[in-house]
C-alpha cells in the first residue's frame, strides 16, 4: 500500500517538465505537506537525456507514495491539445496546483483551466529569481536570457494567456500564492509567502557522500541559450581544469554532443551525462573536494544538499568578453546576481584563456 495512501487533504497537482522542477516537487511535499494526496504530472520533453532523468525521478516519486501521471505532452501536433483536454477534469478538481515552471507555455495554458485556490511555484533554477522580480513590478512573464529582446509572433499570439497567468498568480483575498525555493529571493511580491528548500528530503535519503581529492566541474547551457560563445567557454573551461586539477566535468542535460565531444578532445576531462540531477548525484558520491562551476542554480543547490560535508563549491565569474552579441541586455547584470548572492561558496575571478 502507499505510504499516503488513505490520508486525508488538499487534491494537489504538480506539474514539472524537467528533472530539477521533479525534484524540488519532492522536496516541498517533504517539508510542506507530508500525506498530501499528490498527482505528480510529467509534461514530457523530446530530449533524450532529460526523458531518461524524469523516468529516474519518476520512480523516486513512486517510492515516496506519489501518483505519476507521465504525458507525451510534446508528441506531435496533436498532442497538445489531447494533454490539456485530458488533464481538464482533474485540473477542475485539484484544490491546489504546484508548478515548476511559471514561464511555460503550457503550464500558463493550465493555469487558465484551474479553479485551486492554492498556487505553488517549486524551484525551476535561478530563473525562479527572475520570476518573483517580474511579478513582484507587474511585468510580463519572460525567461531573464530573453528580457529585452523584442517578442516573436508566438510571444505576441500567446499574450492573452500569459497575462491571464500572471494575473492568475497574483494573490487575492480567496487566492494564495507561495514560492519554496533555495534561491535568494528579497523582492517579495505582496502577499506571497516565500519558503525556504533546505533539500532536507535529499540529505535523508541519501549520502553522505564519499569525497575525493580532485576537483569536478559542473557544465552549463549558456552556450546553447546563446549568452555565452562557444570558444570563449571552452577556453574557460580548459583554463579552470588545469588550474584546479579537475577531472570530470558533470554535464548540463541541454548541453550539445558536438560541444561536450570538443570538450573531451580539447581539455581530456572525462565527460559525465548524469542520470539524476546533480544534487543527487553529489550527495551519493563520490564527488570531489572541489567542485567548480559557472554562474547557475548548483551555486546555491549545492552547498544545501552537501551540508556537514567537507565539499567546497567555487563559482567562476563570467568575463563580458564571453557574451555573444546576441546575449540580452539583462544577461550581464542576472548572472552577476547569481553569483554575488550565492551563499557558501568560494567566488573566482573571470580566468584567462589557457595558452
Amino acid at each position: 500500500m502507499s505510504p499516503r495512501a488513505g490520508n486525508a487533504g488538499p487534491r494537489t497537482l504538480a506539474f514539472v517538465e524537467s528533472p530539477v522542477q521533479l525534484l524540488n516537487v519532492l522536496e516541498w511535499a517533504h517539508t510542506r505537506a507530508p500525506g498530501a494526496e499528490l498527482t505528480l504530472v510529467v509534461l514530457s520533453p523530446v530530449d533524450p537525456m532529460t526523458r531518461g532523468q524524469l523516468r529516474r525521478m519518476a520512480e523516486l516519486a513512486r517510492r515516496e507514495g506519489h501518483e505519476i501521471r507521465w504525458e507525451e505532452a510534446r508528441g506531435g501536433a496533436t498532442a497538445p491539445f489531447r494533454t490539456v483536454g485530458g488533464l481538464a477534469s482533474a485540473l477542475r478538481r485539484a484544490d491546489r496546483i504546484v508548478m515548476g515552471d511559471p514561464f511555460s507555455r503550457y503550464v500558463q495554458l493550465l493555469l487558465t483551466i484551474t479553479r485551486a485556490h492554492d498556487l505553488v511555484v517549486v524551484d525551476d533554477g535561478t530563473a525562479t529569481m527572475e520570476f518573483v522580480t517580474q511579478l513582484a513590478h507587474g511585468e510580463r512573464l519572460v525567461r531573464w536570457h530573453r528580457k529585452g529582446s523584442r517578442p516573436g509572433p508566438r510571444d505576441l499570439l500567446f499574450a492573452p494567456v500569459s497575462r491571464s497567468a500572471r494575473h492568475r498568480l497574483t494573490p487575492t483575498p480567496d487566492r494564495q500564492v507561495s514560492v519554496f525555493s533555495s534561491m535568494p529571493i528579497e523582492d517579495i511580491p505582496d502577499g506571497v509567502t516565500v519558503t525556504a528548500n533546505d533539500f532536507a528530503w535529499t540529505r535523508a535519503r541519501f549520502g553522505p557522500p564519499r569525497i575525493t581529492k580532485g576537483a569536478d566541474m559542473v557544465g552549463t547551457s549558456l552556450v546553447e541559450t546563446g549568452v555565452v560563445d562557444a570558444d570563449r567557454y571552452l577556453d574557460a573551461v580548459r583554463a579552470l581544469a588545469r588550474t584546479h586539477g579537475a577531472a570530470r566535468y558533470f554535464a548540463h542535460r541541454r548541453e550539445s554532443a558536438e560541444k561536450l565531444h570538443r570538450l573531451a578532445v580539447e581539455t581530456g576531462l572525462e565527460i559525465v551525462r548524469p542520470d539524476l540531477p546533480l544534487e543527487l548525484i553529489a550527495r551519493r558520491g563520490p564527488i570531489g573536494r572541489t567542485v567548480l562551476s559557472f554562474p547557475s542554480t548548483v551555486v546555491h543547490t549545492l552547498p544545501l544538499a552537501l551540508a556537514g560535508t567537507e565539499v567546497r563549491v567555487a563559482v567562476c565569474d563570467i568575463d563580458p568578453a564571453w557574451l555573444t552579441q546576441h546575449a540580452s541586455p539583462r544577461a550581464r547584470g542576472f548572472l552577476n546576481g547569481v553569483t554575488g548572492s550565492a551563499r557558501d561558496v568560494h567566488r573566482l575571478s573571470a580566468v584567462a584563456p589557457a595558452g
